[in-house]
């Protein structure tokens, strides 16, 4: 397996999810930045468990300890290597999936890959767990992207049918983004916030699951970032967005609702804003053949229901070649879009701080 990022600043992440540790390498990080470690805390907290019933009950506290490439909280030079301990496991839970995969989960065609000797525990190295890392990756990129004026942060624009208010996508603000990444389950609405959480509830009490949609920006862009063909902006950054387990779409902008638009609708006009070009409008998001714009980058991610469910499911024995019927065990999340938030924040910081170095 190789799980690796980045052309000029490289991010290899390591472990399973029911090993004694996962962890992360991150390579290329220029010395003497200075890192808030606070704020990564932050951050880690958004994404770990056991919070509340929108999440697993599995509770880890998901502390990084660094443990080379920083003295005295500020970077080194040398390559920065985190590990977070794994502290509550129940890998019992998971001893059916030997034999009997896990519809919609990476089960099936893991065991085939690899002649049946992947960690099924808890997904093993295929499973959501191995986000905290790149959650701490992306906390430190956020923290050099800031010196340059950048600032990313997300929020849930959609679990189930519920809506939320989504961004104006020519008018985000750092103070809005920096609210929305100071909390977990980041809504703008709170009333939508609350439908989202009733959502949630029921598809527990179901012993189901349900997705959504998470909107990203990131604004203090420069102009020219990225490149054409297959360097471009949306190329590079949906790449490390499809490294997100569940991640199933990914968009730019206006995304799909393009193709009900026409020319004279879609176009994003220019104009003259403080004495700089400047964009009337902003449904490419940010993005113009393959390069940022000026304007907020504004990307949308969907998120599938979490496949391990408890009610039964049909699979089949791989042993006897039989259907057999799963009913899966452990604690699983019944919508991980919440988690998943700071997930997509880091991936998308990571992602441009590569572009920049």
């Amino acid at each position: 397996m190789s799980s690796e990022f980045g052309k000029n600043i490289k991010l290899s992440i390591f472990g399973e999810s029911h090993g004694r540790a996962i962890g992360c390498v991150i390579d290329g990080l220029p010395s003497g930045i200075k890192l808030d470690m606070d704020k990564i805390y932050v951050d880690m907290s958004r994404r770990a468990p056991g919070k509340d019933k929108t999440s697993t009950p599995r509770l880890e506290k998901d502390i990084p300890n660094i443990i080379s490439g920083v003295l005295d909280n500020v970077t080194t030079g040398a390559p920065l290597a985190m590990v977070i301990e794994n502290t509550n496991t129940q890998s019992g839970d998971y001893s059916n999936l030997m034999t009997v995969p896990r519809p919609s989960h990476s089960d099936y065609p893991a065991y085939v890959k690899y002649d049946g000797n992947n960690d099924i525990r808890g997904g093993g190295h295929f499973s959501g767990r191995l986000t905290a890392p790149l959650v701490f990756a992306g906390a430190v990129a956020k923290q050099v992207l800031a010196q340059k004026g950048i600032t990313v942060g997300a929020h849930i624009a959609k679990i189930g049918s519920v809506q939320d208010e989504m961004f104006d996508k020519n008018n985000i603000t750092a103070e809005q983004l920096n609210k929305l990444s100071a909390v977990a389950f980041s809504t703008i609405s709170s009333q939508a916030q609350k439908k989202m959480r009733e959502v949630i509830e029921e598809a527990r009490m179901k012993q189901d699951s349900v997705g959504g949609i998470i909107e990203c920006a990131a604004i203090g862009l420069p102009v020219g970032l990225g490149a054409n063909i297959f360097s471009t902006v949306e190329s590079q950054l949906s790449s490390i967005l499809f490294g997100i387990p569940a991640v199933k779409g990914v968009e730019f902008g206006a995304g799909f609702d393009f193709a009900e638009m026409k020319g004279s609708q879609a176009n994003d006009a220019y104009c003259i804003k403080n004495g700089k070009v400047a964009l009337k409008t902003n449904n490419n998001g940010g993005v113009l053949g393959g390069m940022t714009s000026g304007a907020p980058l504004v990307v949308s991610v969907a998120i599938k229901p979490t496949p391990s469910i408890s009610q039964p499911q049909q699979s089949v024995n791989l042993q006897t070649m039989q259907e057999e019927t799963l009913v899966i065990q452990g604690r699983h999340d019944p919508c991980i879009v919440g988690r998943a938030v700071p997930v997509v924040e880091a991936a998308i910081a990571f992602g441009l701080l590569d572009m920049m170095m």
